[in-house]
């Protein structure tokens, strides 16, 4: 029997973001957006020169801060979908110093909705070749010699997790006491 590949890493994420991410993030508010989960949670914050940016540090804190729904959301944004669809299908010159972060809710959905797409659409022009043959664009050594179809899987991973936790992070902000 002959498998789409293609279509089969397709659809699990299609699925996964018309069943479970999209309609989750309906009715999303600015203030949930930047609520603060945590005392020193990690946020998206307006720079001096006007662009958005994530909190962050090098190396990362042991155990990782927790961050805000603008923090995830725009991770998914930008560093999963919107730099890897510019370093790998692009011109390679995103970076996450470069560009500038989601500043609130609407934004951050709009541009999450069309780096989706443009990745989607993407995926959808790779054939078995194309999934097999190596990584371009590494802006990672960790992808040096793997396959396009480990990246494109790696993707759907990131898609699935962080979404996850912007899902969790709508329970929260829900059921707080002050809420309820």
């Amino acid at each position: 029997m002959a498998v789409n590949w293609t279509g089969e890493v397709l659809a699990q994420v299609q699925f996964y973001w018309e069943y479970s991410l999209w309609p989750r993030l309906e009715g999303l508010t600015d203030a949930e957006y930047h609520w603060l989960p945590a005392p020193g949670a990690w946020t998206v914050r307006q720079g001096a020169d006007g662009r958005y940016q994530p909190d962050s540090a090098v190396p990362e804190p042991e155990p990782p801060p927790v961050t805000t729904i603008a923090w995830r959301l725009g991770h998914l944004v930008v560093d999963v979908l919107e730099t890897r669809t510019n370093w790998h299908f692009g011109d390679r010159t995103y970076t996450r110093e470069s560009v500038n972060w989601p500043g609130d809710a609407v934004e951050a959905k709009q541009r999450l909705r069309h780096a989706y797409e443009v990745w989607s659409e993407h995926i959808q022009a790779l054939d078995e070749d194309g999934l097999s043959a190596p990584v371009r664009g590494t802006e990672a050594p960790q992808w040096a010699g793997f396959p396009t179809v480990a990246l494109v899987l790696h993707v759907n991973r990131e898609i699935i997790h962080h979404g996850a936790e912007i899902a969790l992070l709508r329970d929260l902000y829900r059921a707080q006491p002050s809420r309820t």
